[in-house]
């Protein structure tokens, strides 16, 4: 029950996302609720999403585990490496640099980056179901993105000081992702282990 709850959640959650990209559909819905309507709606869409993912989720590791194919124990460390990575592309998205003009949309290169690097260690099928969704979806909207001419962020403030922050800030948050967040709400710990 918990893998049918949890393919729903996601269904949800990023069919609001893909519908973000239907650019007529969308502007449709803005002319009928305005702009705050809007974000409100999809909002509450995706976090009923995000929600429902998490419970089935959730469900799914206490009940129904469904092993596919065990990775080697390196694939691992690659996660972890990549993650680092994943963690600075999602904080370029917030803060003016040259990374975040290089990668011109780093919100979708951390978040491919992350599924990418999640997949590659996690065997289980509820696993390659949540990965392999978010990394086609970003795959997805990047092309979108690129189709209807929205080129990104192109241009980089003079100086590095701001791509400094970006790794800086990239790797605290990595670190308490890793050290505090992922073994306690995930339940797996990332550093410390063979």
């Amino acid at each position: 029950m918990g893998l049918a709850i949890f393919v729903l959640g996601l269904v949800v959650f990023l069919g609001a996302h893909v519908f973000v990209s239907m650019r007529v559909e969308r502007a449709r819905v803005i002319a009928r609720l305005g702009q705050n309507g809007y974000r409100a709606l999809f909002a509450a869409v995706a976090l009923i999403g995000l929600a429902v993912i998490v419970w089935g989720y959730a469900d799914y590791r206490a009940h129904g585990w469904i092993q596919v194919w065990s990775p080697p124990a390196f694939m691992r460390h690659i996660t972890v490496g990549l993650m680092l990575f994943s963690v600075i592309f999602v904080t370029a998205a917030f803060i003016p640099s040259h990374i975040k003009a290089k990668l011109k949309h780093p919100m979708l290169a951390g978040i491919k980056t992350w599924a990418l690097a999640h997949l590659l260690s996690n065997g289980d099928l509820g696993s390659i179901l949540l990965f392999g969704s978010f990394l086609a979806w970003g795959v997805y909207a990047r092309i979108a993105a690129k189709r209807r001419g929205d080129a990104g962020t192109t241009t980089a403030p003079a100086g590095w000081a701001n791509d400094i922050l970006v790794i800086v800030i990239g790797i605290v948050i990595y670190l308490a992702l890793g050290y505090a967040f992922h073994p306690m709400v995930i339940g797996v710990p990332v550093f410390g282990r063979a």
